[in-house]
């Protein structure tokens, strides 16, 4: 370890398990940070952080500058996306997304004029807004969280009311192997690093800022304590033993504070949060310049001939991007993400987001094929590397009896999925692949619980509704009612009707004259319908020719009228009187 390094490593603590697997950082960090450049098509992705997909703004054939935005915020839990450069709206439609399951998602098609033409950038100072509106403008400016969990930034920013914040830890260990985009960043800008740093300690009023970095990267060390003192801030940059996965949020917070954050509670509530320091640096960029999350930094390694970081605009496609490295011929796959969390990119035409921080080309060479999956030997050995101290095994028997409850009783929600386990597993099992199964049968499920719970709502809501519109159904019939009883009351008694008061009085068991009327009202409703009803019956019937009638012989017409008249005879006399009313069918 660099003599400049050391002195700090009484004040850390340290997290279970982890690996150390070889980094191969070396070959993407011998050159600076290039501008990768504009495709010929865009396909920006409206749905690029965890949360509400934002609702598309533009329409095909519409002219956008860069920055502008083209897909809002739909609720809290949300991040706006913008246009990445200046050109034309092709299309609204759906796109092959950069997911392991390479299933199409909603994007805008946008073809660059050329100009790359800003929209009107509006600089604010954050010291001299409210902090809901600092946040508020850091959602629509699309700052979500760059160390690829894309967690909407502003709803981080909001401390816990009971505990203050204590600790504000800026994440720049980058343990995954393969990716330097954050290294190369805090070499390059780590003055803007540092000053998105102050934004977030401002708006959670934090006591003390540490930022932690893996001490493989002593240039990256170096150059942010320089960009602390020159701003004359007291952060302390901190040098963290190089152990995979340091990087996480969990345990980057147990080795600076020596505070674990249990599953069930948000890392607020022990008085600490963390941001990447990609998150910080695109906050400053937001409010300082007025610039809105369209760009990002990614390292393409791996088995290429010109392995380096580029600052990729968002809605790149893939195959654009891996074409500036040189591929080399034996090249099978590319993974995006670290080969520890990453996955493969199912179609290259997919493009950059906002979690693209890594394209690995990878070669039977540098990642030769898994050897065949044997049977777990409970060795125990997943369980020593765990950074959250499960039982993976355990969770990987249940997983595969299928057994979802079990899992979620050994805490199957808890794992990151880092892959530590699959690493070490001398049986070659997959665990994390087992895990994740797991974790989508059980999203799934829980997804049709609730469509069913929804719709025994709806099934509810819909008797409710029906059962009170016959009560005011009924209500309206008494009121009726009983303003014709009181219309009764209301006129002189005829003379006829005092022996039946009479005889009411003289027998207490007899009906109201109001109970009569209304007896004798809705009988005569109940007559006039069944009235109606049959001449409704008489008039279909009268209205059905008869078929095969058609073209008769004076014999047939002659055995017609006979019948008709037998028929006639028979009918009662009030019957007979309306047949003989109506004219005799004959042929047409």
């Amino acid at each position: 370890m660099p003599p400049e390094l050391t002195g700090v490593l009484q004040k850390l603590f340290r997290f279970k398990g982890g690996v150390k697997p070889d980094t191969n950082k070396a070959p993407s960090v011998q050159d600076p940070i290039g501008q990768a450049p504009l495709p010929a098509r865009l396909y920006v992705p409206l749905h690029q952080s965890i949360g509400g997909a934002p609702n598309p703004l533009v329409q095909p054939g519409e002219q956008v500058r860069k920055g502008q935005l083209i897909g809002s915020a739909d609720r809290w839990v949300s991040s706006a996306v913008h246009a990445p450069t200046s050109g034309t709206v092709l299309a609204v439609e759906e796109h092959v997304a950069a997911h392991p399951s390479g299933l199409p998602t909603l994007s805008v098609v946008i073809e660059p004029d050329g100009r790359d033409e800003w929209i009107d950038r509006v600089p604010v100072d954050h010291r001299s807004l409210p902090p809901e509106r600092v946040r508020e403008l850091l959602r629509d400016a699309g700052v979500v969280g760059l160390g690829g969990a894309v967690f909407p930034s502003h709803a981080k920013l909001t401390a816990a009311k009971a505990v203050p914040v204590e600790h504000l830890v800026i994440n720049g260990a980058e343990c995954e192997p393969f990716m330097t985009c954050d290294d190369v960043l805090m070499r390059e800008r780590a003055e803007e690093i540092v000053r998105g740093s102050a934004i977030f300690r401002d708006l959670l009023a934090a006591r003390q800022v540490l930022i932690g970095i893996e001490d493989n990267k002593p240039e990256a060390v170096a150059a942010m304590r320089e960009a602390v003192d020159r701003l004359g801030e007291d952060y302390e940059v901190v040098a963290v033993p190089t152990r995979y996965p340091a990087g996480g949020a969990k345990q980057l917070i147990r080795v600076l504070t020596g505070k674990e954050v249990p599953a069930s509670k948000r890392s607020t509530e022990l008085g600490v949060q963390c941001f990447n320091v990609a998150t910080a640096y695109t906050a400053y960029r937001a409010l300082a310049h007025g610039e809105p999350v369209i760009s990002r930094i990614v390292t393409l390694t791996g088995n290429v001939e010109h392995p380096r970081n580029w600052e990729v605009r968002l809605g790149t496609p893939m195959h654009d991007l891996v074409a500036l490295g040189g591929p080399k011929a034996d090249t099978g796959s590319y993974l995006m993400g670290g080969p520890m969390m990453g996955f493969e990119i199912p179609d290259l035409a997919a493009p950059v987001v906002k979690a693209t921080n890594c394209v690995i080309a990878g070669s039977p060479t540098l990642f030769p094929p898994s050897p065949p999956e044997m049977p777990c030997i409970r060795c125990g050995a997943c369980a020593e590397v765990c950074p959250h101290e499960l039982q993976p095994f355990e969770l990987y028997w249940f997983a595969r009896a299928r057994n979802f409850g079990k899992t979620q009783e050994y805490y199957l929600f808890d794992c990151i999925e880092c892959g530590c386990c699959s690493y070490v597993c001398p049986s070659h099992i997959p665990l994390v692949q087992y895990f994740r199964f797991a974790k989508s049968e059980i999203w799934a499920r829980e997804r049709e619980k609730q469509a069913a719970e929804a719709a025994k709502e709806r099934f509810e809501l819909r008797n409710a509704r029906e059962e009170r519109e016959q009560a005011e159904k009924a209500e309206r019939l008494a009121k009726a009612a009983a303003a014709r009883t009181s219309e009764r009351k209301a006129a002189p008694m005829p003379a006829d009707a005092v022996p039946v008061v009479a005889d009411a009085a003289a027998n207490p068991l007899a009906p109201s004259p109001e109970v009569a009327a209304l007896a004798s009202d809705a009988e005569a409703i109940k007559k006039a319908t069944i009235v109606a009803a049959m001449e409704r019956a008489r008039a279909q019937r009268e209205a059905v020719r008869p078929r095969n009638t058609e073209r008769l012989s004076a014999e047939q017409e002659k055995e017609i009228a006979a019948i008709e008249a037998r028929r006639r005879a028979l009918q009662p006399d009030a019957e007979r009187a309306d047949a003989a009313s109506t004219p005799p069918r004959t042929a047409e």
